[in-house]
């Protein structure tokens, strides 16, 4: 049996959904048709005593093609983004400069679980802390009608087991696109340390934010300064904070916050505030 190391977010899509390409690269093994596969869960790719084992799955086909001959739904699912130019980036971010649309990309997708995979050897079940515990999942999202315009900001806090704890929209005033979706991290962070999280699971579709948080990109924006040092210093309250691009579609409900905000605002002429 082979093992599959992958992403905190991919891991939990492919235990749901049979249908999701996975890019075999970073330190998987050669994959074939055939292979029964364990997959582990890289809770924290920095720390591999956080990595969990969450079943196995056999693979039912293997595709390879050039990036260029990728669809964007293709490199949504397999990567999170729709822009070749941003999945090139990523590829090179882990490649080396020499990747490029031309970049041959490795696909599996995986066989439906099977009942005798399912073990109830409490060694083999992921670790999950949830109702207001240790480790929590936030969705974050912010919106300005005009950019700088009428904004707010959504948030959704839920259990590992997608129970959700919190949901909240907070109508901003006259502010950026960026400022609202800073503000909306804040407020997430915010929300989960009042459920006592310790280890936070970041989900935004701000690329932006998502990679000025890593440390990929510089913030640059002076007007960004204050809130993301603001966020800064929050981190420092929790023993981990990891944080995930994600589609604009698997951010709705933090969406659908912001707009309620909006348009509740709007609706009954709520003054401009910060």
């Amino acid at each position: 049996m082979k093992s599959l190391k992958i992403d905190h977010y991919t891991a939990q899509r492919v235990i749901q959904s049979v249908d999701v390409p996975l890019w075999l690269g970073y330190d998987n093994k050669h994959v074939g048709v055939g292979d029964i596969l364990q997959i582990i869960d890289k809770v924290d790719p920095q720390d591999p005593k956080s990595w969990q084992p969450l079943g196995t799955r056999g693979v039912r086909s293997v595709v390879e093609k050039r990036l260029v001959d990728l669809t964007p739904d293709e490199m949504n699912e397999a990567f999170g983004m729709r822009s070749q130019q941003d999945v090139v980036a990523f590829l090179q971010k882990h490649l080396g400069p020499q990747a490029s649309d031309q970049t041959a990309i490795t696909l599996a997708y995986l066989e439906e679980p099977r009942e005798q995979d399912v073990s109830n050897d409490e060694e083999h079940q992921p670790v999950i802390k949830s109702g207001g515990g240790i480790e929590l999942k936030v969705f974050a999202d912010g919106g300005s009608r005009g950019n700088p315009g009428p904004s707010a900001s959504g948030y959704v806090v839920m259990s590992m087991a997608d129970e959700v704890l919190e949901r909240g929209g907070v109508y901003l005033g006259v502010t950026t696109n960026n400022q609202a979706e800073y503000r909306a991290l804040k407020l997430a962070l915010e929300a989960a340390m009042r459920h006592q999280a310790r280890t936070v699971h970041v989900y935004m579709d701000s690329m932006l934010v998502v990679n000025q948080m890593k440390g990929v990109f510089k913030v640059k924006n002076r007007d960004l300064w204050p809130i993301h040092d603001a966020v800064k210093e929050l981190l420092t309250q929790f023993k981990q904070v990891n944080f995930t691009h994600v589609p604009r579609e698997l951010n709705k409900d933090a969406d659908r916050a912001v707009n309620e905000a909006l348009d509740d605002a709007l609706k009954h002429n709520h003054p401009q505030t910060e």
